[in-house]
């Protein structure tokens, strides 16, 4: 049992070995995907006002998110708890009980 025991780290790092690229590869390095981050996106409110008083659709939904250069799109109907983590690259469209749309924010 012991002898099991003993071998597997020796097995495990092995493997890792075997999988991992040689240090002498081509290519830049790869930089580390950030939580909330989509490169090329960075919600902007700018210019969104003109989205508020329309129904929350997602003809609506699609428009805000190319005017306010969002990635992501969150939904708030009335009610419902959201999360507080900040995302640099979401909008989200808060409605009132008609799914009229009552303001607009990144984050």
């Amino acid at each position: 049992m012991h002898r099991l025991a003993l071998g597997a780290p020796a097995l495990l790092a092995a493997s890792c070995a075997a999988n991992s690229p040689p240090p002498d590869s081509p290519g830049p390095p790869q930089p580390t995907p950030i939580h909330g981050v989509t490169p090329g996106h960075k919600c902007q409110t700018v210019g969104t006002d003109r989205f508020v008083g329309q129904p929350g659709t997602s003809e609506t939904g699609a428009a805000i998110k190319h005017a306010s250069n969002a990635a992501i799109l969150r939904w708030s109907p009335p009610g419902v708890m959201l999360t507080m983590d900040y995302r640099e690259d979401r909008a989200t469209v808060w409605l009132d009980s008609s799914k009229i749309v009552t303001k607009i924010r990144c984050g």
